[in-house]
């Protein structure tokens, strides 16, 4: 079932995809978000829009999402479980659904201890594959997860995470395989800095037939200074930073440059691996890069597909 987003379209006609991240504010600042938007505009197939990322209060993923749609790009609203219960996450999925929103990821959510609300409830009342799972059914069979039946579906185009990265490794492509039973179409990475062991991940998940059902999309993360990557490499749990990164960033004379080229050979290296059908961008507070690193990795002009 096609579902009218122009990101399954994409994929489903075989284009290497190409996903940004963009962040709210702490503000109900309209301007900030429309001027991210104007910057990023046709660099990638649609956007997604992050739900108070960190636990730090941000404007709300929803009316982000429909602040870009008016400049005409197309959103991937994020959901956490951390904030809402089944009704909750249920009833903002009609609402985005409502407002001509197409894609959402699935997401359980970063604890409430990392941010500025520490002394928060958290709720927690599903986790992501049972929200993946919820909305699916939600969909396909039209109805809501305590059984009842609902007159208009939400037409949406389903999308998880994944660290491929984390400890245990082996458990990283059966939580994977789970989501996908689940009913997810796609799924984002978490950046991809160390491309050996992101390409051992990929042939597991090949091996179990996955790339088949669920177009996986590279997370990509431009890192901006020499002490950021080593600051990740020794204290950021589930990522894994090579030394020859560091390395390359210590000795550059122009970093922000040496970021860029970085990028753009990691996007040339992970296209040759097989079962990648495209990459997310996380361009975290330097949006500003994204359309070049488009370009010099030769994904742009995006393709046009008619619905």
């Amino acid at each position: 079932m096609m579902t009218g987003s122009n990101l399954e379209r994409v994929l489903k006609e075989g284009h290497f995809a190409v996903t940004a991240e963009i962040g709210p504010p702490k503000s109900c600042n309209a301007a900030f978000v429309q001027k991210k938007a104007d910057l990023l505009k046709g660099y990638a197939d649609a956007f997604n829009i992050t739900d108070n990322q960190t636990a730090i209060v941000r404007m709300s993923s929803i009316a982000a999402a429909v602040l870009i749609q008016q400049k005409g790009l197309e959103p991937v609203i994020q959901m956490t479980c951390r904030d809402r219960n089944r009704i909750a996450l249920q009833s903002d999925l009609l609402g985005a659904a409502a407002l001509g929103i197409k894609n959402v990821l699935c997401l359980t959510g970063d604890h409430q201890s990392f941010g500025n609300h520490p002394q928060a409830k958290n709720v927690f009342d599903l986790d992501s594959i049972q929200l993946i799972k919820t909305i699916k059914d939600m969909r396909d069979e039209g109805r809501f997860l305590c059984g009842e039946e609902m007159k208009v579906r939400p037409s949406v185009f389903i999308g998880c995470v994944e660290n491929p990265f984390a400890d245990p490794f082996e458990f990283r492509a059966l939580r994977l395989q789970k989501k996908v039973e689940a009913g997810a179409d796609f799924v984002q990475t978490q950046c991809v800095l160390d491309i050996e062991h992101f390409r051992h991940f990929m042939d597991i998940i090949n091996d179990l037939g996955l790339t088949e059902r669920v177009a996986v999309l590279a997370g990509i993360m431009p890192v901006k200074s020499a002490r950021m990557a080593r600051y990740m490499q020794k204290n950021v749990a589930g990522m894994k930073v090579p030394d020859e990164l560091c390395e390359r960033l210590e000795a550059a004379a122009d970093v922000e440059k040496e970021a860029v080229d970085i990028v753009v050979e990691q996007i040339a290296a992970i296209k040759e691996i097989p079962g990648v059908k495209g990459v997310h961008i996380m361009a975290v507070a330097w949006e500003e890069v994204v359309p070049e690193i488009v370009r010099r990795a030769g994904l742009y002009p995006r393709p046009v597909v008619k619905d």
